[in-house]
């Protein structure tokens, strides 16, 4: 019977190697990969997520500033269509543009 106990410990001591070993080269391979993927992902020239949110709030921003600039032209258009159709009518009411 003692022999029979030592032929499992020995088996014991195989598989528990072999079981390190296959966890060993799983560790390895995963970092192997996610170096991979790290330098692909690199090249792909991405941005990061808090760049995006700044750029969007700048784009926001901008368009914001844009559409109250239209809007003030447009005021300013407008206030000023009915003068300059009078204006032309008087002539030019600078005197240094009738020399």
């Amino acid at each position: 019977m003692q022999s029979e106990n030592r032929l499992f410990d020995d088996l014991v001591k195989v598989l528990n190697g072999a079981a390190g070993t296959v966890a060993g080269m799983t560790r390895e391979a995963e970092a192997t990969m996610r170096a991979r993927a790290r330098e692909w992902v690199g090249g792909l020239d991405l941005v990061t997520r808090d760049e995006f949110e700044a750029v969007k709030a700048i784009a926001v921003a901008a368009r914001e500033e844009s559409l109250a600039l239209k809007a003030r032209l447009d005021a300013l258009e407008a206030a000023g269509a009915k003068p300059a159709s009078t204006r032309a009518k008087k002539g030019p009411s600078d005197p240094a543009s009738a020399i």
